[in-house]
């Protein structure tokens, strides 16, 4: 039988006795390749997660145990400087002295920043207010600002619901006092990052980020109407931002130097653009310098509202 087989296959293909020897070779190589991991490799052991979630609940508890550790490391480095309790002024006080009654540095320079721009706090409830101040040093504090109460929500609830109360500590009854409620403090649109626009309901991570590089784009805000030209701004969000932002009356905008800006500089500014930028560089090139903002209106594209809008944006010299 094996004979006849190579007989026939060697007439049918035309093979010579060394080429059909070759052929078979192949073949039967071919075959141990297919029954080698049969033959050679075993089926593996089966998996026991036993040991790995003895290793993984090992990890779990060290990682507890080092957040314990850290959150009492905070909490005792955020009490361990005994605060002593002053009459003080919050018009008069410094960021030394801020800390000094247990408020850390960036509270307290934001609570200057507050009064260089807003001017000095009028009563307990505006100092209440700053973004960031915790609750439990205000009513440590609250019976030794000399401001007045002025509080709807805070100091004129408080007489009303509670019986009269010493302004001093030692001859006050040990009551529970009441609960505030959160209300955004008032914040500069030039000066606010992301976080702080964040407050403002409506506004994400993605609207904050348009709003603060529309500002820094046209060089600052001159007007809180500005920020109604952000766009996807919501009418709600807008009104929001009235509310709660100002721009500090002594507040310059950052000012574009007709006379030296180039065409770059110029259409950069979201209030020019490409083809206002180009007939401001051309006029210059005609005419030679501006003798002043006003020699804009000779420019035949620029309408009146288009400048009354860059004006505060542009200068001279």
């Amino acid at each position: 039988m094996p004979k006849r087989l190579l007989r026939t296959l060697k007439d049918y293909f035309s093979f010579s006795q060394r080429e059909l020897k070759q052929v078979f070779i192949l073949i039967f190589l071919m075959l141990v390749l297919v029954a080698a991991p049969f033959v050679f490799f075993q089926d593996d052991v089966p998996y026991d997660p036993t040991a790995d979630q003895q290793i993984l609940d090992s990890l779990v508890v060290q990682l507890d145990n080092q957040a314990a550790e850290a959150k009492a490391e905070r909490s005792y480095a955020y009490r361990r400087k005994p605060i002593k309790l002053y009459r003080f002024n919050p018009n008069d006080l410094t960021v030394a002295q801020w800390q000094e009654l247990g408020l850390n540095k960036y509270i307290a320079q934001r609570i200057l920043n507050y009064r260089a721009k807003a001017g000095d706090f009028k009563s307990k409830a505006q100092l209440q207010k700053i973004y960031g101040l915790p609750d439990s040093l205000f009513q440590q504090w609250y019976p030794y600002i000399n401001l007045p109460d002025e509080s709807p929500g805070y100091a004129r609830t408080y007489a009303k619901d509670r019986p009269f109360l010493s302004p001093y500590p030692e001859n006050r009854p040990k009551t529970e006092s009441p609960r505030k409620r959160w209300e955004l403090q008032p914040f500069d649109l030039n000066t606010a990052d992301t976080t702080e626009l964040k407050q403002i309901k409506g506004i994400g991570s993605k609207l904050s980020a348009r709003i603060v590089s529309f500002r820094d784009k046209m060089g600052g805000f001159h007007s809180v109407e500005q920020v109604a030209e952000v766009y996807g701004l919501a009418p709600e969000v807008v009104d929001s931002v009235r509310k709660y932002g100002f721009v500090a009356k002594a507040y310059e905008p950052k000012r574009i130097n007709l006379n030296t800006a180039s065409f770059e500089e110029l259409r950069q500014h979201p209030y020019i653009g490409f083809n206002l930028a180009k007939a401001i560089v051309n006029y210059r090139t005609q005419h030679g310098l501006y003798p002043s903002v006003e020699e804009l209106r000779k420019i035949k594209i620029l309408d009146e509202a288009k400048f009354q809008k860059m004006q505060p944006y542009l200068s001279i010299r």
